[in-house]
C-alpha cells in the first residue's frame, strides 16, 4: 500500500463507514490484495501455523519456513502476528497475499475502532476475517491461497477462543486447538496427545513447539529449530491483559526442554 495514499477524512459519505476495506474499496480499489492479479508461479508458501487455548487465554505459534516448490524460500519468515490488543492472527498459504491480508486486517480493525470509538467483539473480528477471506477467492482459484487462524481473548465471555477458516471464507470455532498449513496435520496428531485442558502458559508453549518440531519431522515444508542460525518459532500469548510476543528467550527454554526428554528416551 503506497505511502501516499490519501483516503478521504472521517465525515465525508465514505471515512464515515467503520469498515475500512469498504472506504479502500470505494477509494483506492488497486491498493487491495484481491484486486492483484499476478499469477500464482514461483509464489512463496508459508507453512505450518496452531492455536491452542490455556488456562488465561489462547496461544498462537508458527514455524519460520517459506517455501516455493521444492525451495526455501525465506528460512526466517514471521506468520504469527497480533492483530490487535486482544487478538491475533497466523497464516498459512501464498506468503505475500498472507502478509497484506494480515495488514489489511489491522487496519481494517484500527479503523473500526477510531471511527466508532468502540473495538469489534471478539466474534464480529473473526466475522470480518471471514469477509475478507472470501473476497480473495478469485486469487485462491489461482492458487493463491490464504487460510488463517484467528484467536484472542473474548473479554465479554472472560476466555479465549480459537477460530479457523477454509478458502471460502467459512468459519468455525475450534474448543481446543487448531492447525493449518503442509504440517497441519502431524502438528495436530502431536496436540492430540499433549495438550489438556487448563494448562499454564508455560507448559502451552511446551506443547506448541512440540508440535511444530513433530510438524517438521514429517513435513519437509516446515522448518524446525534452528540453533546455529538462531531461528526458533514464533508464538503470541493472548490474555485478559492483552497480546504480547512470547520472548524468545521463552520459546528457546521450551525449545531445549522437549530435545532434552526425547534426548534421555
Amino acid at each position: 500500500m503506497s505511502d501516499d495514499l490519501q483516503l478521504p477524512l472521517a465525515g465525508t459519505p465514505f471515512g464515515a463507514s467503520p469498515s475500512f476495506v469498504e472506504l479502500l474499496r470505494a477509494e483506492h480499489p488497486g491498493a487491495l490484495p484481491i484486486a492483484d492479479d499476478r499469477p500464482p508461479f514461483g509464489a512463496a508458501h508459508g507453512t505450518t501455523v496452531l492455536g491452542l487455548k490455556f488456562a488465561d487465554g489462547v496461544l498462537m505459534a508458527g514455524d519460520r519456513r517459506a517455501t516455493a516448490g521444492n525451495l526455501i524460500a525465506d528460512p526466517k519468515m514471521r506468520k504469527v502476528f497480533e492483530a490487535d490488543d486482544f487478538s491475533a492472527i497466523a497464516i498459512a498459504g501464498a506468503a505475500g497475499q498472507a502478509e497484506e491480508l494480515v495488514k489489511l486486517f489491522q487496519l481494517e480493525l484500527e479503523h473500526y475502532e477510531k471511527i466508532t470509538g468502540d473495538r469489534l467483539s471478539l466474534e464480529g473480528k473473526a466475522n470480518r476475517l471471514a469477509q475478507m477471506i472470501r473476497s480473495n477467492l478469485p486469487m485462491a482459484m489461482q492458487g493463491l491461497v490464504v487460510v488463517p487462524l484467528f484467536g484472542g481473548y473474548d473479554e465479554r465471555r472472560g476466555e479465549g477462543r480459537i477460530f479457523y477458516y477454509d478458502a471460502t471464507g467459512g468459519r468455525w470455532e475450534e474448543d481446543d486447538f487448531q492447525t493449518t498449513g503442509s504440517g497441519g496435520a502431524p502438528a495436530k496428531n502431536s496436540l492430540k496427545k499433549r495438550w489438556r485442558p487448563g494448562l499454564a502458559r508455560d507448559e502451552a508453549l511446551r506443547v506448541a513447539v512440540e508440535a511444530l518440531i513433530d510438524a517438521a519431522e514429517d513435513d519437509s515444508a516446515t522448518g524446525g529449530p534452528d540453533p546455529v542460525r538462531g531461528i526458533w518459532p514464533i508464538a503470541v500469548a493472548v490474555t485478559a491483559e492483552g497480546a504480547a510476543d512470547v520472548p524468545e528467550d521463552q520459546v528457546v527454554a521450551a525449545v531445549e526442554a522437549v530435545v532434552a526428554e526425547r534426548s534421555a528416551r
